[in-house]
C-alpha cells in the first residue's frame, strides 16, 4: 500500500516512513471511532435495560401497594365487625342487667359500667386500626422510596455509561497524539 509513491514523502519523511505515518494515523482514527461506536452501543444497551428494569420496578410497586391496600381494607372490615360485636355484647349485657329485675342505683351503676367497658373495647379497636393505617402509610412510603432508589441507580448507571463515550474531539485529539508519537519515532 503506497500512499505516496513519490520521492521525498510527507513532512520530510521518506516514502516508506510517510506511508507508515499515514497508516498509523488512519488506524488510530479508525480504532478511536470504533471504540466510540462500541461505547455508544453499550450505553444505548444500558439505557434499554434500564427502561425494562424501571417498568418492572413500577409494576412491582403497583402490585405491592395493591396488596397493602387490600390488607388495609380487610383489616378495616375485620375491625368494624369486631367493634360491632363488642357493641352487641354490651347491649346484650345491658339487657341482662335490666332483665334481672333489679332497680335503683346498683342497676344504673352496672349499666354505666357496661357502657364504659364497651366504649373502652371499641376505642382499643379504633386505636389498633389507626396504628395499622399509620403502618400502611409508612410501608407505602418505604415502597416508593425503594422504587425511587432503584430508579436513581438506573439513571446513574445510564449517565455513567454515556459519560464513557469518547467525544469526537477526544477521538481526534487521541489520533493527533498518536500521530505525533509515531512521527517522533519515525523522524
Amino acid at each position: 500500500m503506497c500512499v505516496f509513491a513519490g520521492g521525498a514523502g510527507l513532512l520530510g519523511l521518506g516514502s516508506a516512513a510517510s506511508n507508515l505515518f499515514v497508516g498509523s494515523l488512519a488506524l488510530s482514527a479508525a480504532t478511536g471511532i470504533a471504540q466510540r461506536n462500541a461505547a455508544r452501543a453499550a450505553a444505548d444497551q444500558q439505557y434499554q435495560s434500564a427502561l425494562i428494569t424501571n417498568e418492572s420496578a413500577e409494576r412491582s410497586l403497583a402490585l405491592q401497594q395493591e396488596a397493602l391496600a387490600d390488607n388495609l381494607k380487610e383489616t378495616r372490615a375485620s375491625k368494624a365487625q369486631e367493634s360491632l360485636a363488642k357493641t352487641i355484647q354490651a347491649l346484650q349485657a345491658k339487657g341482662r342487667i335490666r332483665a334481672s329485675e333489679q332497680a335503683g342505683l346498683t342497676v344504673q351503676l352496672l349499666l354505666a359500667d357496661e357502657g364504659r367497658q364497651a366504649a373502652n373495647q371499641r376505642e382499643a379497636i379504633n386505636q389498633e386500626l389507626e396504628s395499622f393505617s399509620r403502618q400502611y402509610t409508612r410501608r407505602t412510603e418505604g415502597l416508593i422510596a425503594n422504587r425511587d432508589n432503584r430508579r436513581n441507580q438506573l439513571i446513574s448507571n445510564i449517565n455513567q455509561a454515556y459519560n464513557q463515550i469518547p467525544s469526537l474531539g477526544q477521538v481526534i485529539l487521541n489520533t493527533a497524539t498518536q500521530g505525533f508519537n509515531t512521527f517522533a519515532q519515525l523522524a
